[in-house]
């Protein structure tokens, strides 16, 4: 069988070669031919056969168990981005949705609903990985809806940052968030993902395309909008995975210096709104 190069292999391999043997207590070896680990070397480490290696490295091999992902990572002695980065390249690898499902969900449980009211009158949103804003609450209405993101019967986020012009004049750092949108949609190869890249390489060329096979995970740091009414804010963003069978991510902006929360208590002070879900 003819093997290929798949970025999950790409990844071990070059972490491998990466990892000296004396950082983990093996000796260097007088004959050594490779710069880092030897494929038994790593096997060894991670209690699983060559063979499994090798076909893992070389595409053959496209659902591990995460018992062996984390025995992987363990035995490379990864950090915690990179733990990340391995158990989505990992997902991605198995062809399905993030979460093993067939399709993104667009319905919001109860639940969820639940949950954004309680967080009133923060801002918070319902979004899938597509980009696809499904439910938020007054407070990110009244912070997105003057920049344009909320114009569409059904907000997607990813469509908004490449194909609004208004996206580059509200995100400064449009090129990080870009590449964070390229790699929410990068881990979720399905159907539906692939009309909207297809819709957004139609209407701007390849500036999503290019950025797909890069998967660059979410930098660190606060996310800078530049707000048509409020001003430069600066948001600390925390993303909570809801359950796979979901398909959804909660997430959560909050001021990350005093003057985005005081630019943020002037909003709420405009008007009072209730939860607001996209039909």
């Amino acid at each position: 069988m003819i093997s290929v190069s798949t970025p999950l292999g790409d990844f071990l391999r070059a972490r491998r070669d990466a990892t000296s043997p004396e950082s983990l207590g093996l000796p260097a070896g007088p004959r050594r031919r490779v710069p880092g680990l030897r494929r038994s070397e790593l096997a060894s480490l991670a209690g699983i056969s060559v063979e499994y290696l090798v076909r893992i490295e070389q595409g053959r091999d496209h659902n591990p168990s995460i018992s062996v992902v984390n025995a992987l990572a363990d035995a490379l002695r990864l950090d915690a981005d990179e733990r990340d980065q391995l158990r989505n390249l990992a997902k991605r690898a198995s062809n399905q949705c993030f979460g093993g499902i067939p399709q993104p969900q667009i319905d919001v449980r109860p639940s969820v609903r639940s949950i954004l009211d309680q967080l009133e009158p923060g801002i918070a949103l319902i979004t899938s990985r597509l980009g696809n804003i499904l439910a938020y609450t007054s407070g990110f209405e009244l912070l997105a809806r003057p920049t344009g993101l909320l114009d569409e019967p059904r907000p997607n986020l990813t469509r908004f940052v490449f194909t609004d012009d208004r996206a580059r004049a509200l995100f400064p750092d449009w090129e990080r968030i870009a590449d964070e949108q390229s790699f929410e949609l990068w881990l979720s190869p399905c159907e539906e993902s692939e009309r909207l890249v297809a819709e957004i390489t139609a209407l701007v060329g390849t500036q999503l395309t290019e950025r797909l096979d890069h998967h660059r995970p979410r930098p660190g740091g606060p996310q800078v909008w530049r707000h048509p009414e409020l001003g430069e804010l600066r948001l600390e963003r925390e993303v909570l995975e809801l359950p796979a069978a979901d398909g959804q991510q909660l997430v959560v902006l909050l001021p990350a210096d005093e003057a985005t929360a005081e630019a943020v208590d002037r909003m709420r002070r405009t008007t009072t709104r209730t939860l607001r879900a996209v039909k």
